[in-house]
């Protein structure tokens, strides 16, 4: 199973945690594997390219963790909720496969 926490502090979303492996289907044709590191991937490069945002990002072999400096931007606000928005749909339509975790910080 894939667990995604996002982080939000005050409203606004600091950063995201990403790790497991879906078990969909065999390698190279898992769709929620794959649907998840579109979201992500994505998401952290539009930061940077879109948003100008530059986020401090570790990824490696099935995880990728990123933190955005405090006070991120209004457009880097609307591509993390575009992606959490996506999670969501997936962890809907494949619970047993993706785990989405909010976590809300004063």
């Amino acid at each position: 199973m894939i667990r995604v926490t996002i982080r939000s502090r005050k409203g606004g979303i600091t950063g995201f945690d990403c790790q497991g492996h879906a078990g969909f289907s065999d390698y190279g044709k898992d769709i929620v594997c794959a649907a998840v590191s579109v979201l992500t991937t994505t998401c952290v490069n539009a930061l940077e390219t879109v948003a100008g945002t530059e986020a401090e990002v570790q990824a490696k072999e099935g995880s990728m963790t990123v933190r955005l400096p405090e006070g991120s931007a209004h457009d880097a606000q609307v591509i993390l909720r575009a992606m959490r928005q996506g999670l969501r749909d997936v962890a809907e339509a494949y619970p047993d496969h993706l785990q989405l975790i909010e976590i809300e910080r004063n």
